[in-house]
C-alpha cells in the first residue's frame, strides 16, 4: 500500500476532526471544555464511548490474543457488565447528586485533603501510561506502514500525532471530543465490519456459514475452570467488575463523559445501552481473530510470532486494497477516540484538583488550561519514547498490568468512603496508597510459591484495592455519635 496515499488518508481523516473541532469550539468557555455545559445526547456518548473504550490495543490484541487464549476474553466482558451495573446504580448517581465536575472532589468531602490529592494523583499516573501505551501502539504501526517508508523518524511521527490531537482538542475539549469520539467510532466499526466480510467473501462462506466458521473452530472455547490458570473464570469475570469499575467508574475521563449528560437519568440510560453495545462489539473483535486465523491457515500464510502483529500484518500485506485503507482508518480512529479524550481528562483533572480552577477568573482559567493541555501533550511524548525502550509484552496485556498496580489504590479510597462510616488519618493516606501496590507486586510475584501454584492474572487489581481498604482501615478511627 503507498505510503503517500495513507498519509492523504491521515490528512483528510484529521481534515475532518478539525472541522468538527471548529464547528464545536465556537464561544467555549470552561464549563464547555470540561462537561460540554451539561448538554450532551446520551445516545451520543454512548456510541461514542465505545471508542473511547476499547482504543487502538483492543483493535490488534484481541484477534491476536485469539491464538492462545481463544475466546476466554469474553469471561473478563461479562464482568464488565457488572461493573457497569455498579457505576450506573452506584457512582453516578453519587457524582451528579454532589454535582461535580472532577470525580475526586468527593474524596475531600469524604476523606480529607490527601485522600482527594492522592486520588487524584493516582488517576494522573495512571491515565498518562494507559493512554502512551494505546498511542504506542498505533504509531508503532502508523511508522511500519508509512512513516519508514518516508526515512521519517520514530520520535518525529509521535511528535506530530500528538500536535495533531491537540490541535482539535485544545479549545472545544469534552464538547469537541464527544462528536470526535461518535465518528471515530464510526470509523472503526466500518474497519473491523468491512474486514470480517472480506474474509468472509475470500473463504466463500454465507453470513450462516461464517458463524459456523468461527463457532467450530479451535479458538471458540470461552470457559477455563482450572482454578490455578491465569484465565480461571471466576478470576476474570470478577476482575472485569472491578476493572470496569475503576477503568471507568472511578476513571476521569470516562466519567466525564456521562456527567457531560442532562440529567442522571440519561446518563444512566447511556451506560445501560453502552454496556449492550459494548459485549456485541467485543464478541465482533473475537470472532474476527479467528477468521484472521483461520484465513491464514488456508491460504498458507506465515503469521508473526506476535499476536499483536497479525492483523496488522495481513491487513497491510495480503488483504485488498480496500481492507487495508479501512485498517489505517480504524487503527488510527479507535487509538485517537481513546488519547483525544484522555488528554481533555487529564487537563481537567489537573486544573481542578491541583490550580484550585473555582478561585480564578475565566481568563485565568483559559490561559492556564491551554497551558496544562500543551504539558500535558509533551509528558505523552516522553512517556512514549520511555515505553519504546522498555515494551516487550502483548500491548493488552501491559495495559492490564498498569490498570492493576496504578487505580488499586482508588478503588481501596473509594471503597472505604462508600462502604464504611469511619474517618482516616489523612496525612497517612499516601503512604497506604504508595505501600498498597508494593505489597501487591511481592505477593503476585511470590504467588506460585506461597499459594499452591496459585497464579495471579487481572486479579492484581483486587489485591491492590484490598490491601489500600485493609491500610485504610488500619489507619482509621470510628466517627463518634453526638451521644458520645
Amino acid at each position: 500500500m503507498s505510503s503517500t496515499l495513507i498519509i492523504y488518508l491521515i490528512l483528510g481523516y484529521f481534515s475532518i476532526l478539525i472541522l468538527i473541532s471548529y464547528i464545536t469550539g465556537k464561544n467555549t468557555d470552561s464549563d464547555t471544555f470540561f462537561l460540554a455545559n451539561r448538554k450532551s445526547p446520551w445516545y451520543v456518548v454512548a456510541f461514542g464511548m465505545i471508542g473511547t473504550t476499547l482504543s487502538g490495543i483492543t483493535f490488534v490484541s484481541i484477534p491476536g490474543m485469539v491464538e492462545k487464549a481463544q475466546f476466554s476474553y469474553l469471561q473478563l466482558v461479562l464482568g464488565y457488565l457488572l461493573g457497569y451495573v455498579v457505576i450506573a446504580l452506584v457512582l453516578m448517581p453519587l457524582y451528579y447528586r454532589l454535582n461535580l465536575v472532577s470525580i475526586y472532589t468527593y474524596l475531600e468531602q469524604r476523606l480529607g485533603f490527601w485522600s482527594y490529592k492522592t486520588g487524584a494523583a493516582f488517576f494522573l499516573l495512571s491515565r498518562t501510561l494507559s493512554a502512551a501505551i494505546r498511542l504506542f501502539l498505533v504509531a508503532g504501526v502508523l511508522q511500519l506502514a508509512v512513516f519508514d517508508d518516508l526515512g521519517i523518524p520514530f520520535s518525529v511521527s509521535v511528535i506530530i500525532t500528538i500536535l495533531l490531537i491537540w490541535i482539535y482538542t485544545f479549545r472545544g475539549g469534552m464538547k469537541t471530543i464527544i462528536w470526535t469520539d461518535t465518528f471515530q467510532t464510526a470509523a472503526m466499526m466500518l474497519a473491523v465490519i468491512s474486514t470480517i466480510i472480506l474474509i468472509s467473501d475470500e473463504l466463500n462462506l454465507s453470513f450462516q456459514g461464517m458463524v459456523n466458521t468461527v463457532t467450530a473452530s479451535p479458538y471458540s472455547k470461552v470457559f477455563v475452570w482450572d482454578f490455578k490458570a491465569g484465565n480461571y473464570f471466576l478470576k476474570q469475570v470478577l476482575s472485569g467488575a472491578f476493572i470496569t469499575i475503576v477503568m471507568t467508574g472511578l476513571d476521569q475521563d470516562m466519567m466525564q463523559k456521562n456527567l457531560s449528560c442532562k440529567n442522571i437519568g440519561e446518563a444512566q440510560k447511556n451506560m445501560f445501552w453502552f454496556s449492550v453495545i459494548l459485549v456485541i462489539v467485543n464478541v465482533l473483535f473475537l470472532s474476527l481473530g479467528a477468521l484472521l486465523y483461520t484465513y491464514a491457515g488456508q491460504k498458507g500464510i506465515a503469521l508473526p510470532a506476535k499476536g499483536d502483529d497479525v492483523y496488522p500484518f495481513l491487513a497491510l500485506n495480503h488483504f485488498p486494497y480496500f481492507a487495508a485503507v479501512a485498517f489505517i482508518l480504524g487503527i488510527i480512529a479507535i487509538t485517537y477516540a481513546s488519547a483525544d479524550s484522555a488528554l481533555a481528562a487529564l487537563t481537567t483533572s489537573f486544573c481542578v484538583d491541583f490550580l484550585n480552577f473555582k478561585e480564578r477568573s475565566e481568563h485565568e482559567r483559559v490561559r492556564l488550561r491551554y497551558f496544562v493541555h500543551f504539558g500535558f501533550s509533551v509528558v505523552m511524548v516522553l512517556v512514549i519514547f520511555a515505553f519504546r525502550m522498555l515494551n516487550s509484552e502483548s500491548l493488552i496485556t501491559t495495559l492490564f498490568i498498569v490498570v492493576g498496580y496504578t487505580y488499586g489504590p482508588l478503588l481501596g479510597l473509594y471503597a472505604f468512603g462508600l462502604y464504611t462510616k469511619r474517618n482516616v488519618r489523612d496525612r497517612l493516606v499516601p503512604f497506604v496508597c504508595i505501600a498498597a501496590p508494593i505489597l501487591t507486586y511481592i505477593i503476585s510475584y511470590n504467588s506460585k510459591d506461597w499459594f499452591f501454584g496459585y497464579e495471579f492474572g487481572t486479579e492484581v487489581l483486587i489485591l491492590n484495592g484490598f490491601l489500600a481498604f485493609v491500610g485504610l482501615m488500619a489507619i482509621s478511627k470510628r466517627v463518634l455519635s453526638r451521644e458520645s
